[in-house]
């Protein structure tokens, strides 16, 4: 199922999710301008390898450590190819701009960062000798999906579903469409423990860990975050309304 676009038009403009957006989409570009060597050189610098992670915890504290550990965060703003970008993006342009406008922007940027870390450190939990790049955004987008389905459970999500040949368009209430994402990464993961693990986009690995993780630490730290600190105005909405 393709989400595309939610009936719950926000108060105010969502400047750190569009932000996001772009900076992700600029690094992209740098991406595209390396070449194959220096691009896994850049991922090797800048993705969590759950090996070396796992390593540094295990010695003292210096500058390479320091560098590895922030790769929790540098990691959220890489992608292994323009799909996963896209997806990632389309998310967080549905989901991200209700959750700023009830958490502000500034505590909206820190909820994201901090799911995204969180995410990640689930995901390197169940592959800590893994040696393939963990990257993407998918983990914090997870958590703003989650603090989503906990805000505007009832609110209408447009989504393509497959029917057949043809997809076929349908306004699914955010519990079931987000409920069921989560159900599905929860599964794929319990499933992944049953073969190697892998994190990151090459070779096809997903990180189904990360989503199922940042997406319960979304909903239960989103409440900390201000996640209800304006009025919910997503009840009266009617079908042709758009956010």
């Amino acid at each position: 199922m393709v989400p595309l676009k939610d009936y719950n038009p926000g108060q105010r403009t969502p400047y750190m999710t569009y932000g996001l957006i772009v900076l992700n989409m600029s690094i992209f570009l740098y991406e595209l301008s390396l070449s194959p060597g220096d691009l896994n050189a850049f991922f090797q610098t800048w993705a969590v390898i759950p090996q070396a992670f796992s390593n540094s915890l295990s010695t003292a504290v210096s500058i390479p450590n320091t560098l590895e550990w922030m790769t929790l965060i540098t990691s959220q703003f890489l992608h292994g190819g323009l799909l996963h970008l896209l997806g990632n993006m389309l998310y967080l342009w549905i989901f991200g701009n209700n959750v700023e406008d009830q958490m502000g922007s500034f505590r909206f940027v820190l909820f994201y960062l901090t799911c995204g870390i969180l995410a990640n450190l689930v995901q390197w939990g169940f592959a800590m000798e893994s040696t393939i790049p963990s990257l993407g955004a998918s983990g914090a987008i997870a958590g703003v999906m989650g603090a989503y389905i906990f805000r505007f459970p009832g609110v209408r999500i447009l989504t393509l579903v497959p029917f057949g040949p043809l997809p076929l368009p349908l306004k699914i209430p955010a519990i079931f469409y987000l409920g069921l994402w989560f159900l599905q990464q929860a599964v794929y993961g319990f499933d992944s423990l049953e073969t190697p693990t892998m994190i990151g986009m090459e070779g096809g690995g997903i990180a189904y860990w990360a989503h199922a993780g940042g997406f319960a630490i979304g909903a239960g730290l989103g409440p900390l975050f201000g996640l209800f600190s304006q009025p919910d105005e997503s009840a009266p909405l009617q079908p042709d309304q758009e956010g």
